[in-house]
This record gives C-alpha cells, structure tokens and sequence, in this order.
C-alpha cells in the first residue's frame, strides 16, 4: 500500500539540516512497514535493529556514547558495513531502550552524516515526558491509519486516478460520485488500520474485519497495563471506555462525570493526556471566539475525544455494517461523520481544529487556513439543515464556509458542499 508519509521521509531525507526522526503513532499503523520500504526504496541498502526482540543490543548504548563505536558495533551485529547516507539505520520498538533513544542525541551532535530513523509504540507517552529523550535534537513526524485517499488508491486503483484529478469546482459526474460515496461507506466499516485494509482487498470478509478490529482493541487495552508509567491503568481504560458514551450524547462534549459517577478533571486528566500522548485519541477543544489565532480562545476545561481510527469507533460502538450500507439514519451517524471528518482534517492544516459551542449554537469544526477562520458543518447524509452554521455564515460572510455531506461537490451562495470522500483534498479545493 502508497502512504503519503513516504514523501515526508523524502523530504527529510533531502532537507540539510536534517536530524534524526523519531515518528510517533498508535500500534500498527504500519510505522515499521514505512521504514522499511523507505529503506529499500530510497536508500542502497538499510540496517534494521528491534529491541523488543533483540535485547542484546541494548548493552551496546547503555556502555558507549560514541556514535562512531556504536555504528561499528551495529554493522557487526547486521553483517554489512553502514555507509553515511547510503545506508537507512533504523531502531525499531526504541521505547525498550531509552538508551538508544538517548543515542540520537549524539547522531546529531557528532554523525549526523548517518541517516537515522527510530519508531515504538506508545513513544507519544514517552516524549511527553521531559528529560525522557533528546528535546530539540531529533525531527517528529506523526504516523496515523490510512486516509481516506490511501485507502481508495489501495483497494480501487482505477477509482483513485479520477478522485485524483478533481480539482476545485470541478463536476464530479454521478457515477464517480456513487462509486466514491460507496468507498466511503466501505472506509466507515474497515476504517485506515493496514491490517484491516489489506484484509479487505485480499478476502472481502466483513468477518474477518470484525475480528481484526476486535483483536487490535485488545491489544490496546492490553497495553494500558503494561506501559502507563505512572498513570492509573485502571483509569485509563475507563475513560477509553467511555468514548461511545461520550459521544453519542447531543453535545459530544467530554464529561468526567460520564466515566464514573461523581468523577471529577483531577480523576482522569491524567488518563486523557496518555491517551492523547499515546496517539489513541484526538482531543478538540471549544473555543470562546472564532476568530485568528484560534489557539488564543481555547477553553481548556471543554472539549470532545474523537478515536484515532473510524474503522475501530465503528466497531467499538457496535454500528451493524447494514446501517450504513442500507443509508439507514441510525443512532451513532453524527459522531462516526465527525470522526472520519476530524481523521482526514488533522494532517492538512498547520492549527489543529477546534469547534465552536455556546448557549444559542454549535458550530461542528472551525479550520485556521493562514489568518482566515473557517467555519466546518458535517453532515452524515444528504441533509441540509444546520440552523446555527447558517446564521454564523449570513452574519459573519467568511471568505469559505464547507459542508460535508452525502450531497455532490457545488457552491450553494456562501456555502460550498464538499462530498465526505473529498475531505481528504480540502486544503486543494480552498
């Protein structure tokens, strides 16, 4: 399968001041894939080391801060000699060995000729602690499920290249419109996790996806226990628990109190900040104005959590594949829509999203493109009605206001409909 982050590998790979990456997401998202074929593709050769598997190598960088003597020990230990740039060093699983991720500080400092890349599970958690890795001396990058995009050009090559060649206010003639918005309900089910999806393309068993997507929520929660540090694991499942509840209720907004009754911020803020660390849920906050730089009027204490994967929000909430294929209204719509539309949204725009929520309206996601605000309605199906969005647009007139829905890809006065399968290409059609 093509991820989009390959050419973020290879702009690092080209960028001179370049250091080492450390690339942050949930497990299997497909970090070590990504490496891997980034280390075939673009390099003579690559050297892999895993330290979950190979605890040996640990003693190498508990006992040498040496760059040199470290890559001679690792070219030992991989049988071929490690070249500067023309060899990929990757650590994989490094949260075993903060030693090793301590090391990049040194690749930086001393051989940053040799290219280095380094990934693990849960290394969100980790690198929200200070003192924990070498702050300022290596480049992030965050690695997430499939977009909606890399799913089309994975299980509809042919679909892919039309999607591809939409550009703004094009016409999406109706049988590209009905084979995209069926892809789409295909996404909802099976969702980006590249397990899920190659499942897909090589059995078409609805089944088998369940199953996939039940074991991975095991996974999960298997790792709560065994990598919280300090925080209670106990609290950090209920609050993953808790996230159907959360938003299927009419504001979505986030109550401690829906965890445990009487729960209070103190009880699980701790629980919240690991999982958003750890790359499992994305948080969005209310602001108090919608108006540059949104950050400015975030209001700290309200906010929604979204989960990192539709496909597995799908599942959690136990939405039968019928509902969404039949185009039934059916209970969870609106909160799976915002899900996929926050999902496809967080990569394209400097500034996070947020929403925007008081006393008299909701408005579902507002965007900072530059200086400009945006205001964002989805909508799960065809329907037009969006009381509080409407008022914002005749009032305030912004230069772009987007629907997303069911409905093909046109300007309606202020208002320009997007087809969900577009969300993905929204920055290109502003």
């Amino acid at each position: 399968m093509k991820r989009n982050a390959l050419r973020d590998l290879m702009s690092w790979k080209a960028n001179a001041e370049r250091k080492p990456l450390v690339l942050k997401g949930a497990r299997q998202v497909g970090k070590t894939w990504l490496m891997k074929e980034f280390g075939k593709t673009q390099y003579k050769n690559y050297v892999y080391f895993n330290f979950d598997e190979e605890d040996e190598l640990k003693s190498i960088f508990e006992t040498n801060k040496n760059p040199q003597r470290i890559i001679e020990l690792l070219s030992l230990i991989s049988g071929s000699k490690i070249l500067p740039r023309d060899t990929l060093i990757i650590f994989d699983e490094v949260q075993e060995c903060p030693a090793a991720l301590n090391s990049l500080k040194y690749f930086k400092e001393k051989a940053n000729e040799y290219h280095v890349i380094a990934a693990g599970s849960l290394l969100g958690t980790l690198l929200a602690q200070p003192k924990s890795y070498p702050v300022g001396m290596v480049n992030l990058l965050d690695i997430a499920p499939l977009t909606f995009d890399e799913f089309l050009e994975a299980i509809e090559p042919n679909l892919f290249i039309y999607y591809n060649s939409i550009q703004k206010d094009q016409h999406v003639e109706e049988i590209f419109h009905n084979r995209l918005l069926e892809t789409y309900n295909n996404y909802l089910i099976i969702g980006g996790m590249p397990e899920c999806v190659s499942s897909w393309i090589r059995y078409k068993d609805p089944a088998r996806i369940i199953q996939i997507q039940r074991e991975l929520i095991e996974v999960y929660e298997n790792d709560f226990s065994k990598h919280n540090g300090k925080v209670n694991s106990g609290r950090i499942l209920m609050v993953f628990r808790s996230i159907v509840a959360q938003l299927a209720k009419p504001n979505e907004k986030f109550m401690y109190g829906a965890v445990r009754e009487g729960g209070r911020a103190r009880d699980f803020e701790e629980a919240i900040e690991w999982l958003v660390s750890a790359g499992m849920l994305n948080r969005v906050y209310n602001v108090s104005k919608m108006e540059h730089p949104l950050a400015a009027f975030d209001k700290l204490e309200q906010f929604k959590l979204f989960v990192f994967d539709t496909g597995l929000l799908k599942y959690m909430a136990g939405v039968d594949n019928s509902a969404i294929l039949l185009k039934a209204d059916y209970q969870f719509k609106g909160p799976l829509t915002e899900n996929y539309l926050l999902q496809q949204l967080r990569g394209q725009f400097e500034v996070v999203p947020r929403y925007f929520s008081d006393k008299t309206s909701e408005i579902d996601f507002v965007l900072q493109h530059g200086t400009e605000i945006i205001p964002v309605e989805a909508k799960g199906g065809e329907d037009k009605s969006a009381p509080s969005f409407k008022r914002y647009v005749l009032e305030h007139e912004p230069e772009h206001a987007l629907r997303f829905s069911k409905r093909g890809y046109r300007k309606d006065g202020f208002i320009t409909n997007i087809p969900l399968y577009l969300a993905t290409k929204t920055k290109e059609l502003l």
